[in-house]
């Protein structure tokens, strides 16, 4: 079973979908899953050097700091609620991700998902600039990638053409916000559902192919 995760690492839901998913493949075990990291902006047109999280935030709630209050309390709620630590008062920027997603395109797959989780924790509890290079560098460093080679290939635009590719097919296809989850080319599920759920879809799914198959 292949499992594309359309995300965004500035994207909270994103974060807890991705967990509720790793939470849901740990009681899979009717077939082996390849998860692939898709890219997609949320701000494409932020700028390079990112703008101010708190100004960006109140713009997309028109300026009215309780419904702000209230929007991140949800979501620190939410993450709490499946272990993941957010702490929005370290957030002071937000970054343009598309260096981020260019290394996660050229990280080796072993230590992909590990690099991913990183850059959540990284920009949500740590509230490091996951669009600044030093900070990716470092990140990558940190997973046992080399710092020069990485740089040297981040700057070749290594790993670019597929991002490119994945922004053209989530636009293409519709998506219209992540996580956006799409199984074996075929299936699709939205938004960061419970781990339970992701379970019964993962469940049915595999049975079908197997009824399909017999």
């Amino acid at each position: 079973m292949i499992i594309e995760i359309f995300q965004d690492i500035v994207c909270p839901w994103c974060r807890i979908g991705k967990k509720n998913l790793t939470d849901a493949l740990v009681n899979f075990t009717s077939e082996p899953v390849e998860v692939h990291y898709r890219a997609y902006q949320l701000n494409p047109h932020t700028p390079v050097d990112g703008s101010p999280f708190r100004d960006v935030m109140l713009q997309k709630v028109r300026s009215d700091e309780n419904k702000l209050a209230s929007m991140l309390a949800q979501v620190t709620q939410a993450g709490e609620a499946v272990g993941l630590h957010f702490d929005f008062s370290k957030v002071e920027r937000t970054p343009n991700t598309l260096k981020a997603h260019q290394l996660i395109a050229i990280t080796p797959d072993p230590i992909k998902r590990i690099l991913v989780d990183e850059l959540f924790k990284a920009y949500f509890e740590d509230g490091k600039d996951i669009g600044q290079i030093d900070t990716l560098l470092a990140i990558a460093e940190q997973q046992g990638m080399n710092r020069e080679e990485t740089a040297d290939r981040l700057q070749a635009k290594e790993g670019l053409e597929q991002v490119e590719d994945d922004l053209e097919f989530a636009s293409q296809a519709g998506v219209s916000g992540v996580p956006f989850f799409v199984i074996n080319g075929k299936y699709a599920l939205t938004g960061a559902q419970p781990a339970a759920t992701f379970l019964q879809a993962l469940q049915q799914i595999s049975q079908e192919r197997e009824n399909e198959e017999a």
